[in-house]
């Protein structure tokens, strides 16, 4: 306990159990590579040690301690060390191809999982720091799993058959060597407790610098307008100070125990020298056999070096696998197949209330409406009144503290899941146009649309002006629709909406950005076939004259 207490050592938010027992199931997808790592690596000990006899044979030859040909003992050291290349080369080009491509796997399954998880109005991670863990601790862990154990059965192996070869030359040395090893495994247990405290908080540091240059970034013009840029490089300037704060923390620690480590291995090669020294100068070690003896030795604390790296290496995955099991922390949506209602549909609200986390007052309180098949319902409101969080609740992308939400049409009713998210076309205020060609974006609405189904969408949405473009449906936009105006990126999502199959249409200010004029005809369009349920969420006069019903949200 005392231990603890001078080192500052704080208890893991994981079992090691459980840490363990994520890191079985991310090893599952990469054990290929790891297997081919290990063979590679224990091929590679067998030549290393057979270098070191081949080495003392060919000295032996040479002084004339044993007969032989010295050219061939020379050739088959040549051998043996165009062997070591051709393993070195063949590693690193399964650590570059096979480990890229783990890495992209493995993101792409810690993707999928944020993707299908539950959604909450307040996200728990800045979504810097979670591409921070989807980068660097991904990495970290891949390596770990592919290379580092894998390499570490070598190094045991290394450890090993030096240990055995050295004992049958000398045992009480070999034996002294082994019995240093519990000294080494208590302090290993120390210096890892304090190793992955600092570890974390380096790694959370350099989170929180990415979040404010991402977020800065992002949101350059409004800096630039409201001539902030001091502020904010002020505000990275803190969170870098905290960064190298804890690097140096980590650092000085690191080097500590290095410098500690260090010369333990420097006096016991310096005593093993002087063994061998004294036993070839009483005559009971030939020349080549002390060369070997040195070497072996080296091989011993060579293994013991890269045991006492993986210290750190396994500091380093442990903290990397806490941070990505984070990340999976928030439980999946409803799993399982589409559940596809006959059009049109409507929506039910009975009683429906609900209320943020950590917020006393309920932002909807005990509402009921019907949002009958076909009709055109306007939804008015202050800000705040709860507007866009009802939308949220027909999506299914929260559920109700109270009362019920349900889809239903003439033959069925369901209660609201992520299943029947699909019969659902959506729009959501602001520009929500991502980087990539407007066929690309459109094709988020539905991946199999055809030419002719992108250009209908295009022409009902009012972005004729699309062909007009010189490179028309593949013409590329930056990030957040750079190079389109707010009114023409606001359309082009519309028409990603309408590429959707879903009966019902939910549209959040979707019509902000629009002159009067291409609003009305854009109304048009929606509406004059009367085959869908369309809700809009609305402050505009214009849209509330198209519609058959008004539900007006009052502020609780």
């Amino acid at each position: 306990m005392r231990i603890r207490e001078l080192l500052k050592i704080e208890n893991s938010r994981y079992p090691a159990r459980d840490i363990m027992r994520w890191l079985w199931q991310a090893w599952r997808g990469n054990r290929l590579q790891a297997v081919i790592n290990a063979s590679l690596g224990l091929l590679g000990v067998g030549v290393s040690l057979a270098q070191v006899w081949a080495v003392q044979h060919a000295i032996d030859v040479a002084s004339h301690s044993i007969e032989g040909s010295l050219y061939r003992a020379v050739a088959l050291m040549g051998g043996l060390i165009l062997c070591d290349f051709v393993i070195h080369i063949a590693s690193i080009w399964v650590r570059n191809i096979l480990g890229i491509r783990a890495q992209n796997r493995m993101q792409q399954r810690m993707l999928d999982r944020i993707l299908r998880s539950e959604w909450h109005g307040k996200e728990q991670f800045h979504s810097g720091d979670v591409i921070n863990r989807l980068e660097g601790d991904v990495n970290n862990v891949v390596v770990f799993l592919t290379e580092t154990i894998p390499n570490t059965l070598s190094v045991l192996a290394m450890f090993l058959g030096a240990f055995f070869y050295l004992f049958f030359m000398d045992s009480l040395l070999a034996v002294t060597i082994i019995a240093m090893l519990p000294v080494f495994i208590l302090v290993s247990k120390i210096y890892i407790k304090k190793m992955r405290h600092l570890t974390r908080n380096v790694r959370d540091s350099d989170s929180k610098v990415q979040s404010v240059l991402q977020e800065t970034v992002q949101n350059r013009m409004l800096i630039k307008t409201l001539e902030s840029d001091s502020l904010m490089v002020g505000r990275l300037e803190n969170t870098q100070s905290e960064l190298r704060h804890n690097v140096v923390r980590r650092t000085k620690f690191s080097v500590l125990s290095n410098l500690i480590l260090n010369f333990g291995f420097a006096l016991g090669y310096l005593i093993a020298f002087l063994w061998s020294a004294m036993r070839m100068y009483n005559n009971t070690l030939s020349f080549g056999g002390m060369t070997a003896f040195l070497q072996l030795v080296a091989k011993i604390q060579g293994p013991a070096r890269s045991l006492t790296k993986l210290v750190p290496a396994f500091v380093g995955v442990f903290t990397a696998a806490e941070r990505l099991m984070e990340l999976e922390e928030n439980p999946l949506e409803e799993q399982g197949d589409p559940i596809e209602m006959e059009g049109p549909c409507g929506v039910r609200l009975d009683g429906v209330s609900y209320a943020y986390d950590n917020e006393e007052r309920s932002v909807l309180s005990n509402l009921t409406f019907d949002f009958y098949p076909g009709s055109c319902t306007a939804v008015l409101g202050e800000t705040g009144a709860g507007k866009t969080t009802l939308i949220r609740m027909m999506l299914a992308l929260i559920r109700p503290s109270a009362g019920q939400t349900s889809i239903y049409n003439n033959d069925d009713s369901r209660t609201m899941s992520p299943r029947l998210r699909c019969n659902f076309v959506y729009v959501p205020q602001g520009n929500t146009i991502l980087s990539g060609t407007i066929r690309e974006n459109l094709r988020l609405g539905r991946v199999e649309a055809t030419e002719e189904d992108m250009n209908d969408a295009l022409r009902q949405a009012c972005a004729d002006f699309v062909f007009s473009l010189p490179r028309g449906i593949d013409t590329v936009c930056s990030e957040s629709g750079g190079g389109l105006s707010e009114g023409q990126a606001q359309r082009i999502a519309i028409a990603r909406a309408l590429l959707r199959r879903g009966s019902i249409m939910l549209f959040d200010e979707a019509t902000s950005a629009l002159d009067p004029d291409t609003e009305r005809q854009l109304l048009k369009n929606i509406l004059e076939k009367h085959d869908k349920t369309v809700i809009f969420i609305t402050h505009r006069p214009a849209v509330v004259e198209y519609c058959d019903q008004t539900l007006r949200v009052e502020r609780n």
